[in-house]
């Protein structure tokens, strides 16, 4: 079970007082907040539980956290990704410089590539950064996965068109995607991926085409600013969480969810290529709250 501080907090709360103290709500939004929920989030989330605890009659910690279950269960989204046999799929990875993008797309290929029957493509999309061609190209040698690559500073799409062409040749498959995250030059990553975007929504079969983000869990808050900006420019589809064994936090899916009411798909938990896994909403609130700990 994933240890999160916010699990840690509320047990020592409830150690010191109950919900018939006027002060318990009060340090649950401070240990939401903290827990990187976001303010907004927070202040919803206790006022709802202390209008629910009153209206119930709750009080002892296990219908408490049950409650909180149930509210914020509403809250989280999480979503599935199957890619259609027989047609292409193309998955474009956005992200800040720094997230781990070029990992999470080899760790999403090899997971891929276990449980489908057709080819699963890596495109180095990501051509600003010669680093990350290069990163990319050694996971597709470790891991027997195609890259589609093309020099440093060529046309990202073009490398994207490539990519599926290759898959629509092979009779269907999925192409995974790297981009570039130069989010401090925000114009120009912008024009850049929109033009990315239309070039994989042109290629990629009806339904097949998806935008997911890749956010460090450690970064709280700040990973839901970028969700923000971009999903303002060009739409995202579904979050990454990358780093997510080592957050000791983890309340940013419930903003995501509340606020820009995206799911999260995939979760990496740790080095290797194999530590990649579906989020799932009902492990996520049980590690939350420290329910069943």
């Amino acid at each position: 079970m994933k240890k999160f501080k916010f699990a840690e907090n509320l047990k020592k709360l409830f150690s010191r007082k109950s919900a018939a103290d006027i002060s318990f709500f009060e340090d649950l939004e401070d240990s939401l907040i903290e827990g990187d929920v976001g303010v907004k989030a927070a202040m919803e989330i206790t006022g709802t539980l202390e209008k629910n605890c009153r209206t119930k009659k709750l009080s002892g910690e296990a219908d408490i956290l049950l409650e909180l279950r149930e509210i914020l269960s509403g809250w989280i989204r999480s979503a599935e990704l199957t890619p259609e046999e027989g047609a292409v799929s193309v998955y474009l990875l956005l992200g800040v410089n720094g997230v781990g993008k070029t990992t999470t797309a080899a760790k999403m290929a090899v997971w891929y590539r276990e449980r489908l029957h057709e080819p699963v493509i890596l495109a180095a999309a990501d051509t600003f950064r010669a680093a990350a061609i290069e990163q990319l190209q050694i996971h597709g040698e470790k891991t027997g996965v195609r890259v589609v690559a093309h020099q440093h500073g060529s046309d990202p799409g073009a490398v994207v068109f490539d990519a599926a062409q290759a898959a629509q040749a092979a009779g269907g498959g999925l192409v995974i995607a790297d981009t570039a995250g130069r989010l401090h030059n925000r114009e120009n990553l912008v024009r850049e991926l929109q033009k990315i975007d239309r070039i994989a929504a042109q290629k990629a079969s009806p339904g097949g085409y998806r935008k997911l983000l890749v956010l460090d869990a450690t970064t709280g808050q700040n990973g839901f600013r970028q969700a923000e900006v971009f999903h303002e420019a060009v739409g995202v589809d579904g979050i990454v969480l990358t780093k997510y064994d080592s957050t000791a936090k983890g309340g940013i899916v419930v903003s995501i969810g509340r606020e820009l009411n995206l799911p999260v798909v995939f979760t990496g938990t740790g080095e290797t290529y194999a530590d990649f896994a579906p989020f799932r909403t009902e492990d996520w609130l049980n590690d939350f709250l420290g329910i069943n700990a």
